[in-house]
């Protein structure tokens, strides 16, 4: 399934984050919770988490430092997490400092995975998107209808 939307919440006094409904079945009892690579916490099926690190890190010869950092960057920085019985996850500490989260949080569908951002920190980056969208889809010879 691929994730679409946007959506917003609110972290508890515990930081703990309710998933959407609407996906929960799609990623079971357990999520893997990782840093993203902009300031976002990824949110992903272990399946799915497991097939994205290891596409990533095929695209190096498997002995290279390349290989090993990025593997380390996933690996490490990611934790799996069991939903409980409200449909909430426990958002750790070091990946709400990464990501910047207080309390108000957007969840944006990304395809294999649910991304959660800082309310604020998505409405610039999300204005960011969209003049790039246009600037990539110039170069590659597209104009505006």
């Amino acid at each position: 399934m691929a994730f679409r939307g946007t959506f917003d919440f609110t972290l508890d006094d515990k930081n703990r984050l309710t998933v959407p409904a609407k996906f929960r079945s799609d990623l079971g009892d357990r999520v893997v919770l990782a840093k993203g690579i902009d300031r976002c916490v990824a949110v992903w099926s272990p399946a799915d988490f497991e097939g994205y690190v290891t596409s990533a890190t095929a695209q190096f010869p498997p002995l290279s430092t390349q290989a090993e950092k990025f593997e380390r960057y996933f690996l490490a920085n990611s934790i799996d997490i069991d939903i409980d019985k409200a449909g909430r996850v426990m958002v750790p500490t070091f990946l709400l400092e990464h990501a910047g989260l207080d309390k108000e949080v957007v969840i944006t569908g990304a395809g294999q995975r649910l991304e959660v951002w800082d309310r604020a920190t998505w409405a610039d980056y999300n204005a960011e998107l969209a003049a790039d969208v246009s600037d990539i889809r110039e170069r590659l010879g597209h104009t505006a209808p």
